[in-house]
């Protein structure tokens, strides 16, 4: 389960591990710089595997924190990211 953000700390965990992905730039394929994977990759696999942050960030290989910005990110753009998580679904 993810810990409580305040909406300045969300702001800095965004700021910090995620942007736009160099080769396209829409909100549904912003990712997290450090490990160069999508943030609809991570919200699939957190829904996939019940909402386990740890899990999902030892899966990936990437600390909580960065598994944290990725959820903070989505909670802020919820609708573009699920459209992506379903396109995926049928490519």
């Amino acid at each position: 389960m993810a810990r409580e953000l305040t909406h300045t700390d969300a702001d800095a965990l965004i700021a910090q591990y995620i942007a736009p992905h160099p080769s396209d730039r829409g909100l549904a394929n912003y990712w997290l710089v450090d490990a160069g994977i999508q943030v609809w990759a991570i919200i699939a696999f957190l829904e996939a595997n019940g909402g386990d942050v740890d899990a999902v960030a030892a899966m990936f290989e990437i600390p909580r924190t960065q598994v944290e910005a990725v959820q903070a990110f989505y909670s802020r753009h919820h609708a573009v990211i699920d459209d992506r998580i379903a396109q995926n679904r049928f490519e």
